[in-house]
């Protein structure tokens, strides 16, 4: 009498699944396959994006912070390369990131020595901070708004 591949319990020479554990045995007809074969997956591998709608996505790409990991997902995908619409907001996202993170590095740069109690990089930053919530909106929304500067490259960037 065989035994189960995942726990070691016998099994039934016709089993094709082990009733203690219920992992998937080598069929009785091909007992040379063995136990590698019972780990093949059936079918092509799951897409983990798949239950993400192109609105959902594009909304992701503008997070504050954090967006720029979503965009670069979306622009990894198999699914979305064929959507410029959410290319462009991956795109628009990550250069939204960009200008952040150089306010983030320039901005003590910038009030070196200021007595100031409201440094500029803050009011920059939350300048960014706002138009990243108003492209959430607008692609909450459906929209295609393109930002001045970075939406003409995101454009550009996107059709490529």
């Amino acid at each position: 009498m065989p035994f189960c591949t995942q726990c070691g319990r016998e099994v039934a020479n016709s089993a094709a699944f082990c009733g203690n554990c219920g992992a998937r045995q080598a069929s009785a007809a091909n007992p040379a396959a063995g136990p590698a074969a019972s780990h093949i997956p059936p079918g092509p591998p799951h897409d983990p994006l798949a239950g993400l709608s192109p609105r959902t996505a594009a909304i992701l790409c503008y997070i504050p912070t954090v967006g720029w990991i979503a965009s670069v997902i979306v622009l990894a995908s198999r699914k979305f390369k064929g959507d410029q619409n959410v290319r462009f907001h991956a795109f628009q996202g990550l250069y939204l990131f960009a200008i952040w993170l150089l306010l983030e590095w320039a901005g003590p740069i910038m009030d070196a020595g200021s007595d100031h109690f409201i440094r500029a990089d803050h009011i920059l930053k939350l300048i960014v901070f706002g138009v990243s919530i108003f492209m959430i909106v607008k692609a909450s929304h459906e929209e295609t708004y393109v930002l001045p500067i970075i939406g003409e490259l995101a454009k550009r960037s996107a059709t490529e």
